[in-house]
Formats: structure tokens, sequence, C-alpha cells
């Protein structure tokens, strides 16, 4: 099933985002509610708290005081660490199954204020951030929640900043305006990528069409969709070790490219990509893409180099995802392209001169998977004469 990540700092109207969701049929898990419902009065969760921090944390009624056990560990890094081992592998246990008791089709959306700060965001399909300006924030918790706004700013403060929340957002959704706009955004969101997306997860199917684009001007920002993507691949195929890399004309910083992020995982012998590998590629929205691939030889003339290729189910970002053999030809041609265009500006333009002309790596089914053009055997050339001069490795 999809599953969706939502965090955001405190009064950014997360809880807001996370109540439009529900209404349009989301299952939410409120990681807070969760973790209060591990420590509630009768818990072992309570129980261990209390071994641990003695009866002091504790209120009148016997349920935790969560004032004072925030003034035990706030300061004392040993007590925070102690307090995490107890209640995270409980909060944990209790995501899991509430997420298992979700119907098949479900989307899934675990609202989760320290997302960004627990290190979670590879976990999920994707990552929705609630980003409001500071000062509306400041204002909603001191009229809203009654702070004083000393304790919001220090609250604000020890909280992630927008820009490391932005780098782990596959989706932000600004609330600066108001509740209409808010909820109109979050609509769209639903119809156009949630939706589609949990579609094309449950049939496993690459978000189409897949392979083709229009060239866009270079983007900075697809680093870090590439290092949000690498992320998630890495989670979905662990404990396995594989490098993997950012290939492709996104890979190389200036380039126009079609807006289609490629991705080259390397595996010991190339059977390895079939079974368990696929199943946990594809549960993790990488699809594997019917048909047989391979990539045009270097210099041509030498048989083809065949591969795996696997798409993206999420229809807000376009992958392709290549499974070539470590240390193959195919897997060598990619890193050194790309290597010899981000370091000589010369043949970068050169190929931009190309662009229009060139096949993209992921033709019709059946064909190569590289354009036909001597300029490619030419370009092999130079950047094997360029790798020799300044002794390159991949």
């Amino acid at each position: 099933m999809l599953r969706v990540g939502l965090t955001g700092g405190i009064g950014s109207g997360k809880s807001a985002v996370a109540a439009r969701l529900v209404e349009l049929g989301a299952v939410l898990v409120d990681a807070d509610q969760v973790a209060r419902e591990v420590v509630a009065p009768g818990t072992e969760g309570l129980a261990e708290i209390v071994a641990a921090f003695s009866e002091k944390v504790l209120d009148a009624d016997g349920a935790l005081d969560r004032a004072a056990l925030g003034a035990v560990v706030f300061s004392d890094e040993a007590a925070r660490r102690r307090l995490e081992a107890i209640t995270h592998p409980r909060v944990r246990a209790r995501t899991a199954e509430l997420i298992a008791a979700a119907a098949p089709d479900a989307i899934v959306v675990n609202d989760v204020p320290l997302l960004v700060e627990v290190g979670l965001a590879p976990t999920y399909h994707l990552v929705v951030v609630v980003q409001t300006a500071v000062a509306t924030r400041l204002e909603r918790l001191t009229r809203d929640r009654g702070m004083d706004r000393a304790e919001a700013e220090r609250r604000i403060a020890a909280q992630a900043d927008d820009a490391r929340r932005r780098a782990a957002a596959d989706v932000v959704l600004t609330n600066d305006g108001s509740l209409v706009a808010l909820h109109a955004a979050v609509d769209t969101l639903w119809r156009q990528r949630l939706q589609p997306y949990e579609h094309n997860l449950r049939q496993r199917r690459v978000v189409p069409p897949f392979g083709r684009g229009d060239e866009v001007e270079a983007d900075p920002g697809r680093s870090e969709q590439y290092a949000r993507l690498a992320a998630r691949i890495r989670h979905a195929l662990a404990p396995a070790d594989l490098r993997i890399d950012h290939i492709g004309a996104t890979a190389v910083p200036g380039l126009a490219a079609a807006d289609v992020i490629d991705v080259q995982i390397a595996v010991p012998r190339l059977a390895d990509a079939d079974g368990p590998l696929a199943d946990r590629l594809a549960n993790a929205g990488f699809p594997r893409v019917p048909g047989h691939w391979w990539d045009d030889p270097r210099p041509a003339g030498r048989g083809r180099w065949e591969k795996r290729l696997h798409g993206s189910a999420d229809p807000g970002r376009p992958v392709r995802l290549h499974v070539r053999e470590a240390e193959s030809p195919g897997w060598r041609y990619a890193l050194l392209m790309r290597d010899h265009l981000r370091a000589d500006p010369d043949q970068r333009a050169a190929y931009l001169l190309f662009k229009r002309d060139l096949v993209d790596a992921a033709p019709p089914v059946g064909d190569s998977g590289t354009a036909r053009d001597p300029w490619f055997d030419e370009e092999y050339l130079r950047a094997e004469q360029w790798a020799a001069r300044t002794g390159w490795r991949p």
C-alpha cells in the first residue's frame, strides 16, 4: 500500500492537512497519538519509564506527566536516549500494526512531527512537508495554543529548519494563506498524485509515457531529487549494500535534459536483478519495465550489453532505473560518459547540439537501450582518452 510521510514544523498547519487527507479517504496514523497510547496508564511502556525515571514523572492520577519527564530528559542526552530506547520500539511496533490493518488499496498517511529529524524519510513512498513562514507560525502558537512568544520561539528552534525539511520533501505544501487555499492544494495532491501513485504501485505499473520527454533547463534541484530516490532505494534493498549512482544527463550540472532521473544500481551478477530484488524495488515504487532491455556497445559491433530496467510508479517523478552488472562494460560506460561530460565543458556543449536528434535511453520495448548515433562512438573514444590521461576510475 502507498505510505506517505507527513511532517512540518510546529504551528505549520500539518494537522489541518492530515484532517483533509482523512476526509478524502486516507488512513491516518498519528505518531503523537501512538506515542501517547504506548505509555498510557497500565501499559508496559509506562511501567518501564517509571522504573527508569521514578514515580516523579507521574501525575496525581498515575498518568505520565510529560512536563515532568521533559524536565528530566531535555538537557540530559543519556536520559533522552534511555527514554527513546523504551518508547521508539513500541511506537514502531504499534505503527506497523495500524498500517497492517489498513486495506490493501489504502493510502496510509503517517503524521510524524520529527520525521526529518529522526531520518525516517526513506521509509516512505512519498514525503509531504507543510511549510509556513516563521512569523505566521509564531502568531498561531501564541494565539491558538496560548504559548508565550519565547516558548514558541524555543519550540521552533528545537526542530529542523525549513531548508532541511525541503531537502527531504517530495512535495511542499505552502500554508501561508487561507484554509480554503490549503484544502485546494491538498485536494489537487490527492487527485493528481496520491491516487494515481497508489494505483500504479498496486498494479506494478510504470508511469507513462516512459523514457520520453521534452528537454527542460538544467535544474540544480535534481541532485536533491536523486538523493531522495537513492535513499529510498537503499532502504528497500537493505541489508544488501549495492552501489547506486546518478547517471545520465540530469547527473551533469548545467546540462538541459528530459525531466527523467536516471539511476544505476550495480549487482554482482545480472541474475541477481531478478526475484527478490525486483520485488523489493517494485514495492518501493519502482516496478520492472516489461520487455528485454540492453545498451548499444561502445564502440559499435561488440554485441549487446544486457540490463534490467525499472521505472517509477510516482506520476510526479519519472525515473529510469538501470540495473547493470558491476564492472560490466555498460556499467562502466554510464559512469565514464557522465564524468567526462562533467569535466569537459566543450563536450557538454557538443552534446547539447545533438540532444534533439538523439534517442533516449529507454526506447520502445525490444529496441536497444542507448542512442544509435556516431557521436556516441566518437565521444566514447574521447572519454577513454580522457580517462587514460587523468587516471579516472569508476
